[in-house]
């Protein structure tokens, strides 16, 4: 096995101790830019020496970022340097504008094409978009990180694709993980024979009967956990045990509405901190769910494992006419200290929407509950006050559970 680089083996000790002091230069680096400097308070980030202080930051979310652009276009004054300094501007639905470099492997997703064991000699059909949006050129960059050709394909016009990968003698494909059955499928109706072994996808899920498929036909598909803002963020290796994450950002996981972090284990919103120079996002919330998983990959690579996706973080719900949002959740358990964690269910009764809250609490009375609930939430509902630790842990702060037929 051939590792990308060093970083991947380091000891839990060495990553922690690396990564601390990278943290306080980028956090430097960050306030250097003008819509840092307004959503971060100096005073605060002058104390964070390591990832363990990162959460006494706020968390910065897309809303921020597509608000922050409106005002100063294009990057909301985010980046360390103008947008004509970048190699590419990219803009994805929203809308909403990246920067982009050719600089070696500036997403970092060549880490993951390496351990999905695309290398010098192989051929990669790349069949991620290259129109606006980054996730061709992320692709792109990686390939050439670890010494691949590309051809750049984008999407669609499969009986090309299936006459270019014959004829460029194609290895390897990029792409979301359905599209290659599509090509391999016209590939089997033109009656012509592709020679992809392997496979590395992202921007949707691979489903495990399809990964079978690919295996079947004699390729290994592996995926990747990445975004257009922060580039790649988890990826799997051929273990296929978990995401591996990244050794240039730094991932939290925190109670959805909130920056604080679940306990290990539990399920919560991926936060991450981008140790990019040119794009320091900080406690950036991803809006989706994950969670740690305990101990090493078994293919030798020492950084933390997470789940990968496992839904949406923003569990925002009309209730009664009105929405109800994982940050309301949150700051009704701020207004009362023995609350320990607060759940908001929806149902129906009848014809009609029924809200009831769970409520972890050490004590406390449940009219007072009620009140804070009506004056929070904006609604008034059923309370139910219920042990620490009867909550289920998937992440879930508000739970639909109306059924419409």
């Amino acid at each position: 096995m051939t590792y990308f680089d060093a970083l991947e083996t380091r000891s839990a000790d060495e990553r922690a101790s690396d990564q601390a002091g990278a943290l306080v230069e980028q956090i430097k680096r960050a306030m250097s830019a003008p819509g840092f400097a307004s959503h971060l308070s100096e005073s605060d980030t002058n104390k964070v020496k390591s990832a363990e202080d990162l959460p006494t930051l706020p968390v910065l979310r897309k809303s921020d970022l597509t608000r922050a652009q409106a005002k100063r276009p294009p990057f909301g004054g985010f980046t360390v340097k103008p947008a004509r300094h970048f190699h590419h501007v990219f803009q994805s639905p929203g809308p909403i504008y990246e920067p982009g470099s050719t600089d070696h492997d500036w997403w970092r997703m060549g880490r993951f094409l390496n351990a999905a064991g695309v290398g010098a000699g192989d051929i990669v059909q790349n069949c991620f978009g290259y129109h606006l949006t980054p996730a061709g050129m992320i692709f792109e960059n990686g390939a050439r990180a670890v010494g691949a050709a590309v051809l750049p394909a984008g999407t669609g016009q499969t009986e090309l694709q299936v006459t270019a990968a014959r004829d460029v003698g194609c290895t390897a494909y990029a792409g979301t993980p359905d599209y290659l059955k599509v090509i391999l499928d016209k590939a089997d109706e033109m009656g012509v024979s592709l020679h992809f072994s392997k496979a590395a996808v992202g921007g949707g899920a691979l489903f495990p009967s399809l990964r079978q498929e690919y295996a079947d036909r004699g390729i290994s598909c592996l995926q990747c956990y990445a975004t257009a803002d922060l580039g790649n963020i988890a990826y799997e290796s051929a273990a296929i045990d978990g995401m591996i994450i990244d050794e240039h950002v730094i991932v939290e996981i925190v109670t959805p509405g909130t920056g604080t972090p679940v306990a290990p284990g539990e399920v919560g919103e991926v936060v991450v901190t981008s140790l990019n120079p040119d794009y320091p996002l900080i406690r950036f919330a991803t809006g989706d769910l994950s969670a740690v998983m305990p101990g090493i990959s078994p293919c030798g690579r020492t950084n933390t494992r997470i789940k990968g996706w496992m839904g949406r973080a923003d569990q925002t719900t009309k209730i009664k006419g009105m929405f109800v949002r994982p940050e309301q959740v949150a700051a009704l358990v701020d207004k009362h200290e023995e609350i320990v964690k607060a759940r908001v269910i929806a149902t129906r009764q009848g014809e009609m929407d029924s809200m009831t809250v769970q409520i972890e609490s050490t004590g406390g009375d449940d009219t007072a509950y009620a009140r804070s609930v009506a004056e929070v939430l904006k609604l008034k509902g059923a309370i139910e006050v219920v042990a620490p630790g009867s909550l289920p842990k998937d992440g879930l702060v508000i739970e639909d559970q109306r059924v419409y037929e």
